[in-house]
């Protein structure tokens, strides 16, 4: 059976869980089952700076850091579950990729 893998990525938590929340509220109420979420290990993106604009002075830093959190989900290939699926108000802080899998 055809299914569909659909990979969820955002830099806040929260968006990403309601918008799985609300494929998970889909798929219930078209009564198939939903294989996921599974999560994917974050992704951390480290950058250190200099405190100081004109990089003299004391050996101060800051450090930012940037999480990626990601999600697959599984669910079958159905036409019935994919169109409320494409309607949903996606924020634009989570992205989606949905693809075809044997």
């Amino acid at each position: 059976m055809t299914r569909v893998r659909i990979k969820l990525s955002s830099i806040e938590i929260e968006p990403l869980n309601n918008v799985i929340r609300m494929i998970k509220e889909i798929t219930d109420r078209a009564g198939v089952s939903v294989r996921g979420p599974i999560p994917i290990p974050t992704r951390k993106l480290k950058v250190t700076t200099r405190k100081s604009p004109c990089g003299n002075g004391t050996a101060t830093f800051d450090k930012f850091e940037m999480r990626v959190h990601r999600r697959i989900l599984d669910i079958p290939a159905e036409d019935r579950i994919l169109h409320p699926i494409m309607k949903l108000q996606i924020p634009r802080s989570v992205q989606i990729k949905i693809e075809m899998k044997d």
